[in-house]
């Protein structure tokens, strides 16, 4: 990136204008090891030259292939590509689709189908999820293009200024109808993947607030939009089955590991839909939104007598 540095800079440092501008102490650490990483009008330049008005100070935050992950495999997808700029995309990650690479899913994963997306545009690729979904969760993920936007999302994302809201069709009503939930979650028997509420000064206790809104309420069923505030690993799963009305088709927290409901035989998946995010930047925010998919949509109006 090359940046023309205004009046108002002039005689601040390289250092100074980098902290200002999101880069992280590691990025700016791996930019001094590069030549060109960082130069003044052309010339390699320390980060602590004074910059004047009129220079042109070039930062090198573009990947280059030798930052590729060699065991990411290119798999051509028709990913549903809903945002792109030149920082970010956000893709509508489709349910039974794992985020990226694991056991079991080599190269079938929404890393896989992105790795393609660039490659075939000859582009080098770094995968940057700033949001992450269960494999059965569909909806919004959104990625960084670059080692300077994921650094800055993710300060943004610290922040508070990144905001993700969901769509969740539950077995059963919330009450209040509307409101906060703030209970601590840790992991469950020292399990790797599930979750429990838990006391606050129970050991592994962490922080989970989820904000809250019932849209529709019908058949002993809700449509509710619910906000996580911190980003807890099954955090709406958890505090949806804690409240009493668990997600329909949540095999983990849900009525079907129970006894399955009327709902949870009409979906093959816990109905949680990742509707949108809103990033909040200096200049103004960037909403990207995604339709609810349509098995949802089957028990959303079967749920309201539509």
């Amino acid at each position: 990136m090359d940046v023309k540095m205004p009046k108002e800079l002039d005689g601040i440092t390289i250092k100074e204008w980098l902290t200002k501008n999101g880069f992280s102490r590691g990025l700016v650490t791996r930019l001094k090891r590069f030549p060109d990483g960082i130069c003044v009008n052309g010339e390699h330049a320390t980060v602590r030259r004074i910059l004047r008005e009129g220079d042109v100070l070039s930062v090198k935050c573009e990947d280059c292939y030798e930052d590729e992950n060699e065991y990411l495999v290119p798999t051509p997808m028709n990913l549903d590509i809903i945002y792109e700029d030149g920082d970010m995309i956000a893709v509508n990650k489709p349910w039974d689709m794992a985020t990226h690479p694991s056991i079991g899913h080599f190269d079938d994963t929404l890393a896989n189908g992105l790795a393609h997306y660039f490659s075939s545009r000859g582009i080098p690729f770094v995968f940057r999820a700033v949001n992450r979904l269960d494999r059965d969760t569909s909806g919004v993920v959104l990625v960084a293009k670059s080692r300077m936007a994921a650094a800055k999302l993710s300060r943004l994302m610290r922040e508070g200024k990144i905001k993700k809201t969901y769509i969740a069709l539950l077995g059963g009503e919330l009450t209040p109808r509307d409101g906060c939930i703030s209970a601590p979650i840790r992991r469950k028997d020292a399990s790797v993947i599930l979750r429990e509420v838990c006391g606050e000064d129970a050991e592994g206790a962490k922080t989970a607030v989820t904000e809250y809104r019932t849209l529709r309420v019908g058949k002993n069923a809700s449509v509710v939009s619910a906000s996580p505030i911190t980003g807890r690993t099954h955090q709406l799963r958890v505090h949806f089955a804690h409240m009493g009305a668990p997600i329909i088709g949540d095999g983990f927290y849900g009525s079907a590991e129970r006894c399955p409901t009327e709902y949870d035989r009409l979906i093959n998946r816990q109905a949680l839909h990742a509707y949108s995010l809103t990033v909040e930047l200096d200049d103004g925010s960037v909403t990207v939104t995604a339709p609810i998919p349509e098995d949802m949509e089957k028990v959303r109006r079967y749920i309201e007598g539509v």
